[in-house]
């Protein structure tokens, strides 16, 4: 069953779109000193106001991320982010594997998407145990690696078919936006 479309102060949206407009919002962010005034220094250097390099930082966050915001992207297709930003997601996002097991299989992907439990695990795990695990794979030992990273890499790119995220695709979208707001 379809929703009905909602207007919003003239802009038409069903369940599928998302309110865009022009206007800047204000947000709260909480930062500890030390990052403040690292941010303040760096801001300095660069002969930038503070919530230039904050708008920047947000930027590219979004242009690293995006393929979290497409709709389409799901199950092995986020592979590559993940392992990207695997010990920072980790760190600071602190996700557990029922968490991300929603992220990657929660939109119903194609089976030949879909992240098996035990794969998404090794995203979470410490290196040396993404390495004793790896060891005691049988479909690994023809891959086995110094580079532990390397060897997830090798393993998750054999077993879902994909290639490496590349860092230095943009999102046009996300420029054009920039652009805009200048």
């Amino acid at each position: 069953m379809s929703l009905p479309a909602i207007t919003h102060k003239g802009l038409a949206l069903n369940e599928n779109e998302h309110l865009l407009d022009d206007k800047k919002h204000i947000v709260s962010i909480r930062l500890n000193n030390s990052d403040r005034i690292a941010v303040r220094s760096m801001a300095a250097r660069l002969f930038v106001r503070e919530s230039e390099l904050y708008r920047f930082a947000v930027y590219h966050l979004l242009n690293r991320l995006h393929k979290l915001h497409e709709d389409t992207c799901v199950g092995s297709d986020l592979l590559p982010l993940f392992i990207e930003f695997k010990d920072e997601l980790n760190t600071h996002l602190g996700l557990k594997k029922h968490q991300l097991f929603k992220i990657f299989n929660g939109k119903n992907p194609d089976p030949e998407k879909f992240v098996s439990m035990a794969d998404i695990e090794l995203l979470l795990l410490p290196q040396h145990a993404v390495r004793q695990r790896l060891q005691q794979m049988s479909e690994t030992a023809g891959q086995r690696r110094v580079d532990t990273n390397a060897w997830l890499l090798e393993y998750l790119k054999e077993k879902y078919h994909f290639s490496v995220y590349d860092a230095d695709a943009e999102l046009p979208l996300l420029d054009s936006l920039v652009l805009e707001n200048r």
